[in-house]
């Protein structure tokens, strides 16, 4: 849906939850763009060209012009095609929108990260505590089929790793940190979110992921 003469491209990696929102928000719109994948141990020029201030991914190019951080490319995409929209028009409920998405960004990916991928086990342990606290603030927050209503909006979008890498890592790490049992109505959601047919094409191949993650976790055990 990219107009005639805009160029949109996305610079990133297959393994990444971050350029994985981008996608899907790409995805969601309608837009056509290109993906330029990138090795991360050997950054490009056009990397280090569009994003010379952090040198990550993902990186929006839109006209030549680029936008990094995924939150905020997310805005972008929002403000810049309007179909669709994430975002609320109501003012409270846009901010508690970007409110709950900092609080994933800040409370649930490190926290549930470090329950597997750490070589300490009481720095373990806590991580699962915070990680089953701050689980289930989102479990309480969510009050409909998406965290957008009946529609996948800018939360459900910044969640896609509590509904994707959150299974995917806490299998390897044998850990239940997003279960039926637990987290019911959040279980649920990260259901119906993946088998929404444009999440579906959009997710990577879980395979190769798990095996990439599972040998960086078989590592980390190895080195105790």
């Amino acid at each position: 849906m990219a107009a005639n003469g805009e160029e949109v491209k996305l610079l990133g990696v297959a393994a990444s939850t971050f350029v994985c929102r981008v996608q899907l928000g790409l995805n969601l719109k309608g837009v056509e763009y290109k993906f330029v994948e990138q090795d991360l141990e050997n950054k490009s020029e056009e990397l280090l060209k569009y994003n010379p201030i952090h040198k990550k991914v993902p990186v929006l190019v839109h006209n030549e012009r680029p936008i990094s951080e995924s939150l905020v490319i997310l805005e972008y995409i929002d403000d810049t095609w309007k179909v669709n929209p994430f975002l609320p028009a109501e003012p409270y409920q846009r901010a508690m929108a970007r409110f709950w998405a900092k609080f994933i960004d800040d409370k649930v990916l490190l926290a549930s990260w470090t329950s597997v991928f750490s070589n300490d086990e009481k720095e373990r342990e806590k991580n699962i505590r915070e990680s089953d606290e701050a689980l289930k603030f989102l479990e309480d927050e969510l009050k409909g089929k998406f965290f957008g209503g009946e529609e996948i909006g800018f939360v459900d979008i910044a969640a896609v790793y509590i509904a994707f890498w959150v299974p995917l890592i806490q299998d390897i790490g044998g850990l239940q940190l997003l279960t039926n049992e637990k987290f019911p109505k959040l279980y649920n959601w990260s259901q119906e979110f993946l088998n929404h047919p444009i999440v579906k094409e959009t997710m990577p191949p879980r395979d190769p992921l798990f095996a990439f993650f599972k040998a960086r976790y078989d590592n980390l055990i190895a080195s105790e």
